[in-house]
């Protein structure tokens, strides 16, 4: 019988998960409550993938509504935002912090990446949209400065892509600092997606959300920033890339011309606010209305002036209770994540074939140890061990525990 991949949760699986989510305090990030919290995200991110592949995702919509969830994810969505631009830089300064393992100051970079991913794959549905009730400004706003910076970057000429040279970084530091400019790429890439499938639903915004769009961040004249300069695609070497499914691929000739499911994102969200009849509608400026329109987003704001001050403080914290794990803790940690993150379920996940860790060419070779790291010829498994070791040595040692009785 052929073997089939990974299922998704059960429904009561899925509901405990999302009954559990709940905000969490920009202090507390990294730690044991804060990454219960991650790993429920985790969970339902990979859950929704599966579900949406296979066309089940009505389930988990149903309850993110019913449990009233996805203010609570936006508002820690803009928490992680704000600990990246805040307390990550100061981390990256403090000369006496050399953490032993740099894998739990990522878990908190990434965590935004699941977010995001998760919201893209929810808000396809306008009754996801609506129970965001006012914290769909937030997420306005927090699309806006995602792909402000994303035009920025490609008016200035940047493409971001991590290359096996830039993994060989003397200081981990600075490797987690490429990473999360690579992560940030990506996470304003599913930024556009979800700011689509908010303009799909513009008959049912309130009008608070319509004049943000529309007049205090002009929506429409970014958008046609994006058309004009396209970041998921440049020139190199002669020859065009795009980038598509977490990855940069050579466009052959006869393909150039064709539209990407990225151009398409920017095109359609411009025809829902430039032609969308509600959007072009005149509003009547009576008290009801100038109510509606005077609302602005709370949840930035309220977390800035919470921590205004506070962030070295809060950075030295972290380091002290959160970023320098004992031994026995990072074996703790390795552990947990193993349960979460099965190989069965990586492959599953993954749009593309394995790839090299030190040259980057399609793997099929995978570390026997810990079955982590993919390798395309034992030559590069070698050059790769000293960099390796470490970790390898720590995921074996968990899986050999996972797989006791």
């Amino acid at each position: 019988m052929a073997a089939t991949g990974p299922a998704p949760l059960l429904p009561a699986e899925a509901e405990a998960l999302v009954r559990a989510l709940q905000g969490t305090e920009l202090r507390d990030a990294g730690g044991q409550g804060w990454l219960q919290q991650h790993e429920c995200v985790e969970k339902l991110n990979m859950h929704a993938i599966l579900s949406a592949s296979a066309g089940q995702e009505q389930l988990l919509t149903e309850l993110l509504v019913t449990y009233a969830k996805i203010p609570v994810l936006i508002g820690e969505l803009i928490s992680v935002e704000i600990w990246k631009h805040k307390i990550f830089p100061v981390l990256c300064q403090l000369e006496d912090f050399k953490p032993r393992s740099t894998f739990p100051i990522y878990v908190v970079l990434h965590h935004e990446a699941s977010i995001i991913n998760l919201l893209e794959t929810v808000f396809f549905y306008k009754e996801i949209c609506e129970s965001a009730e006012d914290s769909i400004l937030d997420l306005i706003d927090y699309c806006h400065r995602k792909l402000t910076l994303l035009a920025a970057r490609s008016i200035n000429g940047q493409t971001v892509e991590l290359r096996p040279e830039d993994l060989a970084s003397p200081s981990s530091m600075q490797e987690l600092q490429k990473q999360a400019e690579t992560m940030e790429f990506e996470i304003s890439l599913k930024a556009l997606s979800v700011l689509r499938f908010i303009t799909d639903q513009v008959e049912s915004l309130p009008l608070s959300a319509l004049t943000r769009m529309l007049n205090t961040h002009n929506l429409p004249c970014l958008l046609v920033e994006l058309v004009e300069h396209c970041p998921w695609s440049c020139r190199e070497a002669g020859k065009l890339k795009k980038f598509e499914n977490g990855a940069w691929h050579v466009v052959p000739p006869e393909d150039q011309v064709k539209m990407t499911k990225l151009d398409g994102q920017v095109w359609l969200a411009l025809l829902n606010l430039l032609l969308s009849p509600e959007c072009q509608r005149k509003y009547r400026f009576d008290g009801f209305n100038k109510s509606q329109l005077l609302k602005v987003p709370v949840i930035w704001d309220h977390i800035l002036k919470k921590n205004a001050g506070k962030w070295e403080a809060i950075a030295k914290h972290q380091v002290k209770r959160v970023f320098s794990p004992t031994e026995e803790e990072l074996k703790l940690q390795a552990r947990r994540w193993a349960q979460t993150y099965s190989l069965d379920m990586m492959e599953a996940l993954a749009p593309d074939k394995p790839r090299c860790r030190v040259c980057g060419v399609v793997a099929a070779k995978r570390c026997s140890r810990c079955r982590n790291e993919w390798y395309c010829t034992r030559a590069c498994q070698v050059q790769h061990w000293q960099k390796h070791k470490a970790a390898c040595n720590l995921m074996a040692g968990e899986l050999r525990r996972a797989d006791d009785p």
